[in-house]
């Protein structure tokens, strides 16, 4: 879906925890092809042996694509890597005007066989990191009267998504409650604060980990994601107050109801699978 911006992204700047690959990266270009600045705050300094993309190698596709890049090797679940990351970025460009929460870790394990190692780098990164980057990135967004997109779902509480991974349903369900709040603490500082989740599964490297190639098959590209981002932040006054977002929602608020296009596999394109928190178990 293709949004006119009319320039307004021109020397604005997004700061941007993860977004070496998947939906960071898909989001990342999107912006980067209306010209934004673009800050890739992720860990992958040194290419991977198993999944693609650096902050180097997403740095260079911005620049290709229109946008300015400033590569940042952080470990979100590190406070002073953030605290710099965000200061330097300022220092960089000037203004940050949009803070996208990205980063995240998919755990899907029961309590049982939940290791509290996994379930502090759930919290650290699904919880923890977003309050850091909001606090931190919030006088420079009060300057600039700018945005937050945080991805997190829509909180369900149908006892069957609960009962089956509540550790880390209950760090993501974290990042929602934040956004919720900081939405109402914030009112009157003209900061628009939302949370964007997909409907379906998307074809990401994490989907592949976790559920395997089958899933892969069954699954939206991540541009879905990136076209629903890009309209939230291009179009702010159309989405009044409403925090939380899916993405077909975003889409279908500005009249798009044919989504077969973004199927990865486009003869599945009437199989794709909804998301975990959508519906009922």
């Amino acid at each position: 879906m293709s949004v006119s911006s009319n320039n307004q992204w021109r020397n604005r700047t997004v700061f941007m925890t993860g977004g070496s690959r998947g939906i960071g990266r898909e989001i990342a270009l999107r912006l980067a092809k209306e010209g934004a600045n673009i800050a890739i705050a992720a860990k992958s300094d040194k290419p991977h042996a198993k999944l693609p993309g650096t902050i180097h190698s997403v740095a260079e596709e911005i620049i290709s694509a229109g946008g300015q890049a400033l590569p940042l090797a952080v470990d979100a679940r590190e406070e002073a890597q953030l605290v710099k990351a965000i200061s330097d970025t300022y220092n960089h460009f000037g203004s940050i005007d949009v803070l996208i929460n990205n980063a995240g870790y998919l755990g899907v394990t029961p309590l049982a066989l939940t290791s509290t190692k996994s379930y502090d780098l759930m919290h650290a990164l699904n919880t923890r990191a977003p309050l850091i980057t909001m606090r931190e990135c919030l006088p420079h967004l009060e300057k600039s009267q700018g945005q937050i997109i945080n991805l997190c779902p829509p909180i369900n509480l149908d006892p069957g998504w609960l009962g089956a991974f509540a550790p880390y349903t209950s760090t993501k369900y974290g990042m929602t409650l934040l956004s919720l709040g900081a939405s109402q603490e914030l009112k009157g500082k003209n900061i628009a604060i939302r949370t964007l989740w997909p409907a379906t599964l998307i074809a990401t490297a994490a989907i592949g980990v976790a559920a395997g190639e089958s899933a892969l098959a069954v699954s939206r590209k991540p541009l879905i994601m990136a076209d629903a981002a890009f309209a939230l932040l291009s179009q702010r006054e159309h989405f009044a107050d409403t925090v939380n977002w899916l993405d077909e929602d975003v889409l279908r608020s500005l009249g798009e109801t044919d989504f077969d296009h973004y199927a990865n596999m486009p003869e599945n394109a009437h199989q794709i699978q909804r998301d975990f928190y959508i519906g009922t178990f």
